[in-house]
């Protein structure tokens, strides 16, 4: 299955760059050629994160508003300019390489969600003397499971890399690298393995905030883990402060440098209006951005998407609870509640790549109704693009 889901990873990024060989010639003006290959990718928070790996946070220069990116992309980006040349080119490998980590962590999740499926009976197993099951064990799976299994592995990776805001994994940001960490924890944490899980949040903290969802999660799943299967040991928990120490080492760190305890939610606030409001407060505020004419009409688009995105949200939040996930649904809800509660929506899109649970439950369910692949495809294929061209013709994708 680990081969399906890179299989899938590898043939999206080809896609990725015809979108960027269309982005080169259909955004120009007048009689010109396209400008060179790697200035497609260079924009946005990308310049952000290459500033930050080649000079730090407070050279001459800088400005003091980037404290707002964590520091562990732009560290990955500085080794992997050890390797490669030129900076560009290095944010690009760090996504690509952490990218096929994601997928393969994501499809190893989306496969034990269709084998918890199938247990619960959901799926059914046909008993063909054919299907290679042990026989001293009726739960164990055959070659019919083993291949729904890796169907979902490949359906959830195939949703996970043509979602809409799926650019920001090809590109210089953060996301593949914190989706490499977090998917790879849930998965470690899901197979009792407290102290890989632990471990590689830390890394998801080091890269971005939502680490701190991720470890409320993961503890959370250790409460409960328990329960009279003994898939914990009480004498492990103070584990569950390591993926804690990179953001406390972080805010200390800039508290030296600056005196404020608090200067990334200052940068934060400074830098992209991230100010606490009430929920109602910011819809209404992204809904007069998206449908009050007061945005440009890309610029409109892409808030239209943050409302949708934020829907999606709510909903898998609720599925989750009502299918009693409670750690998947704490972790979606927090990244909710800090994206939900500023002057308005932003990137709520690109949080969605990291709710593994969206694409484990789509992955599985396609397995049983494939008119869902189909829909997807359909329906959020092109959303993709559009968000792609937005962003790769240098213009703002949310």
């Amino acid at each position: 299955m680990d081969r399906a889901s890179l299989a899938v990873w590898g043939a999206t990024r080809l896609g990725m760059v015809v979108l960027a060989w269309i982005s080169a010639w259909v955004f120009i003006t007048g009689p010109t050629k396209p400008g060179p290959w790697l200035a497609r990718w260079d924009r946005w928070d990308e310049g952000i994160f290459l500033g930050i790996a080649q000079h730090g946070y407070f050279a001459a220069g800088t400005d003091p508003r980037h404290v707002a990116f964590f520091p562990g992309f732009p560290v990955a980006v500085w080794l992997a300019h050890l390797f490669v040349g030129n900076w560009v080119t290095a944010g690009l490998a760090v996504s690509l390489v952490a990218g096929a980590v994601a997928t393969v962590a994501l499809g190893r999740l989306a496969a034990d969600e269709m084998e918890r499926t199938r247990r619960r009976g959901v799926v059914a197993i046909p008993a063909d003397p054919a299907d290679p099951a042990d026989p001293a064990d009726p739960a164990s799976p055959g070659r019919f499971a083993r291949t729904r299994a890796t169907q979902a592995a490949a359906n959830a990776t195939f949703f996970f890399a043509l979602a809409p805001a799926a650019v920001f994994l090809a590109a210089g940001y953060s996301e593949s690298l914190f989706a490499a960490f977090a998917f790879s924890a849930w998965l470690a944490a899901r197979r009792d393995r407290w102290a890989l899980a632990v471990v590689l949040a830390a890394g998801a903290s080091a890269v971005r905030v939502n680490g701190l969802f991720l470890a409320a999660a993961i503890a959370l799943e250790f409460v409960l883990a328990g329960r009279g299967r003994g898939r914990r040991r009480w004498r492990q928990a103070p584990l569950l402060a390591v993926p804690l120490l990179p953001v406390a080492a972080y805010m200390t760190y800039l508290h030296h440098r600056t005196g404020d305890w608090a200067a990334w939610q200052h940068a934060q606030a400074a830098g992209w209006f991230r100010t606490f409001r009430n929920p109602k407060y910011a819809w209404d505020e992204t809904w007069r951005a998206a449908f009050g004419a007061s945005q440009a009409g890309h610029t409109a688009w892409v808030f239209q998407l943050e409302l949708l995105a934020v829907v999606v949200g709510v909903a898998l939040t609720a599925v989750l609870l009502l299918k009693r996930r409670w750690p998947e649904a704490l972790y979606v809800a927090l990244s909710l509640f800090a994206l939900g509660t500023t002057t308005w929506f932003m990137s709520v899109p690109r949080a969605m790549l990291l709710w593994w649970p969206l694409w484990t439950m789509l992955g599985t369910w396609a397995v049983r109704r494939p008119v869902v692949r189909t829909l997807y495809v359909c329906c959020v294929a092109p959303v993709m693009a559009g968000v792609a061209l937005l962003f790769l013709s240098g213009q703002w994708a949310g």
